[in-house]
């Protein structure tokens, strides 16, 4: 026996181990089979008159040839996947005809296995009895799915079919003398193919009318001459020639002598003058009592064509537009003309950009620059787009409100001043914000309102009525003259109040009867002045000189009070950390309020906080410092709303519990903001403007983030009672307090 050399050891001997092992594979998953890799010995070696040949190569995805056709009956089937059909890699492929599938034929239950390297340099071929009907085959080579295919077989002998199928059409009917159908005609349409069979017959009306499938015979009723097309495709692809049927539809006799009636109407999104934006739509109807409708036209303009009208015509061409419409009944009686009249224009592009805004603040001022009786606030606004829709001011932080004249201000002191637009495609212009001062020399003294509060909504303790916390005739807010947080002996007392106050705002059209309803039902479910809730808030700070000198500052920095509205300001000139504290008592479980402003110079943010349950600070045994007492063995709840810098933003518990600028609920620069802080326990509970921030458990064990190496953490702070501070961190960090309140829980 012949010795291969080493060369061709080399290059076939690998390729044959592959082959072995993948027909190992294959023969697991039953891909094999005693016919797949040749014709038996014991058949006749004469093949059949029919051969059916299928190539492969190098694609996964395709045969590279494949008969469609083929005549029932004994058949050869070749399948070949060789260096001569292209096959440069070795792959392997199937031909496999489907036995599984009942929708087509199961009987020949080939595989054959190919490949260049395989004993008959992959090229095999088998001998099958085909059966009338459809085959499918695959190549089941994973990966190699889309390698498949439909092989129809059609009976008799005669090799592949390529005759199309034979058709023919009748028209039936009750015809009149001149031969036209009356009322309507019936047309019925047969195809044949004695090969492979017929596979469908289409039908279409007109000379260009869209080809439709045929499914039962067509009835034709509108009065007129008609051309009916039809073919059909046989099982083997062949397409029979198009025919045709012409034929005249008569109406019935009829005394019908009236025309239809007709209407259209016009359709589309108008603008101001009433033109259409971009397109408009025309709707024809017509109905007749008497013989039917048989057909509507429409033509545009004065002298356009007639043509038939089949669905709403839509009209996008900019300028005035005539459309004429008729419509004749199957009697032949023509509706008189009409028509209608519309103009389209072009649709205004889509406004996304908002209004632009300013503000100009004029009046007299002093030295200072401090405006000395009032200012005057002009806001104006324009949009090259949409225009304008509304505009819209809000003063020191309160709700917004429209604008339709300039804005006096004459309260002493400090104010923000916002202003927005919105534009009547929806788009609002992000709030910009002057500050002014009112000199205390000057203008009018602030009012005196019983009460701070600006929240933007009425809250009558805790219940908030959704009610715009809007500015009364006296300057005070509606929030203001409630004064929830003062000590009530009773219920009924309070809701006295509340009602005698409610109605002088309703008399001065402050408030409607709605709004009057609410808020009286929010006093009635606050239960202020029932027992237990008796206390109301005390005062810790209330605006003057001789409540501030109740407080200690100690370490850096220094506080000044700023008389005209009754708040104090960090210095900006005395350096140094330091802190403000109360030392008049220490309190338990509390609810404190204050208010807060961040009045940093430039477009800078300050840094802040205020000091919760914390020790007496002087002769501490652990830390010197008095400032650093409440640093490190009380809670620091934030005031930050710096973008950058600080991880801890405002609502934070420093150290412990970060809260994200993104839920600061930050305001902008100069805004008075409410502070609450409830301590219950070891549980904390910030709010900003009425709104939760944060809620934090003192619970033992946690750490001081990021790490301080003399920090106790929260082992060293879990007093059931301390002092209140606020913190000052430096010149440019310039923060304000006032109304300083507190009330025990």
């Amino acid at each position: 026996m012949r010795q291969p050399s080493l060369l061709a050891r080399q290059r076939y001997g690998p390729a044959r181990a592959w082959l072995a092992l993948l027909g190992s594979f294959l023969m697991v998953l039953g891909l094999t089979s005693t016919a797949a890799y040749g014709r038996d010995d014991d058949r006749p070696a004469t093949a059949a008159d029919q051969v059916l040949t299928w190539t492969a190569g190098d694609p996964i995805d395709h045969y590279l040839s494949a008969p469609k056709t083929a005549v029932a009956g004994p058949a050869t089937i070749v399948f070949e996947n060789s260096a001569a059909t292209g096959n440069t890699t070795g792959m392997p492929h199937t031909l496999t005809f489907s036995v599984s599938d009942v929708e087509f034929n199961n009987d020949v239950p080939l595989n054959i296995l190919a490949n260049p390297s395989d004993s008959e340099g992959g090229k095999h071929s088998v001998e099958v009895t085909l059966s009338p009907g459809r085959y499918f085959y695959h190549c089941t080579i994973p990966g190699h799915g889309s390698m498949q295919g439909i092989l129809t077989v059609t009976e008799g002998g005669g090799g592949e079919d390529t005759t199309a199928p034979a058709t023919s059409a009748t028209v039936d009917g009750d015809r009149n003398a001149d031969g036209a159908y009356i009322g309507q005609a019936t047309v019925t349409v047969a195809a044949t193919d004695a090969d492979s069979g017929v596979d469908g017959v289409e039908y279409a009306l007109g000379a260009d009318g869209a080809w439709q499938p045929y499914t039962t015979p067509v009835v034709v009723n509108e009065v007129g001459t008609h051309t009916v097309r039809y073919r059909a495709t046989d099982k083997s692809g062949n397409v029979a020639a198009e025919k045709s049927v012409d034929f005249a539809v008569a109406a019935p006799p009829t005394d019908d002598e009236t025309a239809p009636e007709t209407s259209a109407t016009v359709s589309g999104e108008k603008d101001g003058a009433g033109a259409y934006l971009g397109m408009a739509t025309v709707t024809v109807t017509a109905s007749d009592t008497g013989s039917g409708v048989n057909t509507i036209e429409y033509a545009i303009g004065t002298a356009g064509a007639w043509q038939a009208y089949t669905a709403p015509v839509m009209v996008h061409e900019v300028g005035t537009h005539t459309v004429r419409y008729r419509a004749t009944d199957r009697s032949g009686n023509v509706a008189a003309e009409k028509s209608v009249d519309f103009t389209v224009v072009e649709p205004p592009s889509q406004d996304k950009t908002p209004p632009v805004t300013s503000v100009a603040v004029t009046g007299d001022k002093n030295s200072d620059g401090a405006f000395l009786t009032s200012a005057r606030a002009t806001v104006t606004a324009t949009d090259a787009d949409s225009g304008v829709q509304k505009t819209e001011y809000s003063l020191d932080g309160g709700p917004y409100l429209a604008y339709t004249a300039p804005v006096i201000v004459d309260r002493v002191g400090y104010h923000a001043f916002a202003h927005r637009a919105t534009d009547k495609a929806g788009n609002t212009s992000e709030a910009k914000q002057v500050s002014f001062t009112i000199a205390e020399s000057g203008g009018v003294p602030a009012p005196n309102c019983p009460e701070f509060d600006e929240r933007l909504t009425v809250i009558v303790g805790t219940v908030d009525t959704g009610v715009p916390n809007r500015l009364t005739g006296n300057r005070c807010t509606i929030n203001e003259l409630i004064e929830d947080e003062k000590d009530w002996s009773s219920h009924a007392l309070f809701l006295k109040h509340v009602d005698t106050v409610l109605d002088k705002l309703l008399t001065a059209g402050a408030i409607d009867a709605r709004e009057h309803k609410r808020i009286y039902k929010a006093a009635k479910q606050s239960g202020i002045g029932k027992p237990g809730q008796d206390e109301g808030y005390r005062k810790l700070f209330d605006g003057t000189a001789g409540s501030l000198a109740k407080w200690q500052q100690v370490g850096g920095g220094k506080f000044g009070l700023n008389a005209e509205d009754g708040s104090i300001t960090s210095s900006t000139t005395v350096a140094g950390m330091g802190m403000l504290w109360f030392p008049g008592r220490q309190y338990g479980d509390f609810s404190l309020k204050l208010q807060w402003r961040d009045d940093a110079p430039g477009t800078g943010n300050a840094n802040a906080g205020v000091f919760v349950r914390f020790p007496e600070v002087h002769d501490h045994p652990e830390e010197s410092r008095p400032e650093w007492v409440a640093i490190k063995y009380g809670h620091e709840i934030q005031i930050n709303d710096r973008p950058d810098g600080d991880m801890y933003k405002t609502g934070s518990v420093y150290g412990f519990d970060r809260v994200g600028l993104g839920g600061a609920g930050v305001t902008p620069k100069g805004t008075w903001n409410d502070y609450e802080i409830r301590v219950v326990d070891q549980h904390y509970s910030v709010y900003r403007n009425g709104v939760l921030l944060n809620e934090f458990d003192n619970n033992g064990g946690q750490a001081f983030e990021p790490p301080r190496g003399d920090d106790p953490g929260t082992d060293g702070r879990r007093f059931a009672s301390g002092h209140i501070g606020l913190q000052v961190h430096g010149t440019t960090d310039v923060v304000s307090y006032r109304d300083i309140r507190i009330k025990e829980l």
